[in-house]
């Protein structure tokens, strides 16, 4: 198998270029991809078939770079989707190498003169890797693409249907990039009659445990959600500690009670997501004072991999539950042992107070929220989507985070209904990223899929396993959802103005409806300082993973196998 010079090449130019999320860089590297695009002699001839579009009211001008080439062996519908991001996570892991953290050569230079875990030395010195931010999540699959799509505009009389490339920012938190070029996508479907057959991304793969033997290819893609719990205890004085609810303490039991938690993985046909992780725990106290925390948020990192959202909420009810039932109990234990102590002795209440039970209830979902303050207040709907339209409008203006904007929401809602005290509230906010996976409706490119693996096991010496589900975030997200439509109007319900905080096009990703697979180029410590991707793999056995793909469908030689 031939190295893919051509991809190295530019994957260590993509490399080289600080595409940081949420920076001007991201709108560079999308300079350099027009240059790259509108150099192609295709791309001359048809410069309608490449898309360069900004992002609406985006302030560092980001864009999506998409090109269509058009088969001329025989016209057809089928059109495959190459997809990948753009842009990075920051640097700031490098510590003292930070300035050559985009410069793959000098990084690996002075990689050589610190110390390193020894997996990392040996890697090192293979030669077998090249190191820098992005270079394994995902520039070099990014590279692996577009050096395919140079060839095939060089070769379009030996193509039969249609390949597009899409290459997007901001996959990094908020995904705008998939998410704004889904009507790019759906314009050229009309536009040009095609049928989307598969999208392949070419997201960072890696091995599973150390040691591991096989090459993972992914038909499917985790979902994600970010359920947010709002706490409100009751505030006290320290110096009467026992008189208060601490929400801080309420948030805490609230970490330790879902973080790292197994039983709330999500578990489909023997694979098991991560579970969920805490993404961020504080009190809302604004200065310093010796007054115990009145309110706290956290929120939680959820991957869901087939589970309905109504069946998560559930879970979630019950935990933010026993969160408060252990801090009822925390309280009460420890303020009878202080009584207990000599200068109490004798006294009636020397067993300590026990607080008294609210007369509202003291866990709600968003919904249950909203629908307690119209039947007490009488408000109709209307007016209470008006008036949390004005407070997130006020919000965003003070530049308060997507994620707390609802805060507010919900103290206005509290207020409504007279509660000031011991109260939590869960709602999710962004992002929301869909589950997708081939075996949902997709039997048939499944079997493809094993087909393409075993004339690859076969080709190389090397071992595949199939995966329903990436593990990671991914823009594959958002080319097709499996989420049934209760579980959706259940998110719906319960994300506070979601079409102002996240407007995920629903309606058009169903149009879209695109099944995808990751491929993957390969590498290790993705989002780590010591970075790297595997040069053979990547630059030989997965261009030429690709071609095989592309010739099981028919798009180069062959008749079609569907």
């Amino acid at each position: 198998m031939e190295r893919d010079e051509r991809a190295l090449e530019i994957a260590k130019e993509m490399v080289r270029i600080p595409s940081v999320n949420t920076t001007e860089g991201e709108r560079h590297i999308a300079e350099y991809l027009e240059q790259v695009f509108t150099a192609m002699p295709y791309f001359q001839k048809h410069p309608e078939q490449l898309a360069v579009t900004g992002l609406k009211d985006d302030p560092f001008g980001r864009r999506n770079v998409m090109a269509l080439v058009i088969g001329e062996k025989r016209r057809e519908a089928k059109t495959l989707l190459l997809h990948g991001h753009t842009d990075t996570v920051g640097v700031e892991d490098f510590g003292g190498l930070k300035d050559v953290a985009f410069d793959p050569d000098a990084l690996m230079e002075r990689m050589k003169t610190v110390d390193l875990p020894e997996e990392v030395k040996r890697d090192l010195e293979s030669g077998a890797y090249f190191f820098g931010r992005g270079s394994c999540d995902m520039k070099s699959g990014d590279a692996v693409f577009i050096s395919l799509v140079e060839w095939l505009s060089n070769h379009v009389s030996q193509l039969s249907g249609n390949v597009v490339i899409s290459l997007n920012p901001v996959e990094e938190n908020l995904h705008t990039g998939i998410l704004e070029g889904i009507d790019t996508l759906l314009r050229w479907k009309k536009e040009y009659g095609l049928t989307y057959q598969l999208a392949i991304n070419n997201d960072y793969t890696c091995p599973l445990y150390e040691g591991d033997p096989k090459i993972t290819l992914y038909t499917g893609v985790v979902g994600k959600l970010l359920p947010c719990f709002y706490i409100r205890g009751k505030e006290t004085h320290v110096g009467q500690c026992f008189e208060g609810m601490d929400a801080s303490y309420t948030a805490a039991r609230l970490v330790d009670r879902i973080h790292l938690n197994m039983d709330y993985s999500d578990v489909y046909d023997g694979e098991a997501s991560m579970p969920p992780s805490v993404l961020k725990m504080k009190d809302l106290k604004p200065w310093y004072n010796v007054q115990t925390a009145k309110e706290a948020l956290v929120y939680f990192n959820w991957f869901v991999y087939n589970e309905e959202i109504g069946s998560i909420e559930k879970k979630l009810v019950k935990a933010a539950e026993d969160a408060f039932s252990d801090t009822k109990q925390l309280v009460e234990r420890e303020a009878a042992r202080y009584f207990k102590t000599g200068a109490f002795l004798g006294h009636q209440k020397s067993e300590g107070k026990k607080a008294a039970a609210p007369s509202h209830k003291q866990v709600m979902l968003y919904e249950e929220l909203v629908e307690a303050v119209m039947k007490r207040t009488g408000a109709s709907r209307e007016h209470i989507k008006e008036k949390e339209q004005q407070i997130a409008l006020a919000e965003e203006k003070k530049g308060t985070d997507l994620r707390e904007i609802p805060v507010e929401i919900i103290r206005y809602l509290l207020g409504e209904l007279g509660i000031n005290d011991s109260v939590i509230v869960i709602y999710f906010a962004p992002p929301y990223c869909p589950h997708n996976m081939l075996q949902k409706e997709c039997a048939d490119l499944e079997q493809d899929i094993k087909e393409i693996v075993a004339t690859m096991e076969q080709d190389t010496d090397l071992t595949y396993r199939l995966m329903h589900f990436f593990p990671s975030l991914s823009d594959s997200s958002y080319l097709k959802i499996d989420d049934s439509e209760e579980s959706i109007q259940t998110l719906k319900d319960n994300f506070p103005v979601m079409e102002r905080l996240y407007p995920v096009p629903l309606e058009k990703i169903r149009e879209l409806n695109v099944p995808a697979v990751d491929f993957g180029c390969y590498g290790k410590d993705a989002h780590k300082w010591t970075e790297r991707v595997h040069i053979p793999y990547t630059f030989e056995v997965l261009p030429h993973l690709l071609r095989v793909t592309l010739k099981h469908f028919a798009y180069l030689g062959g008749e079609s196998c569907l």
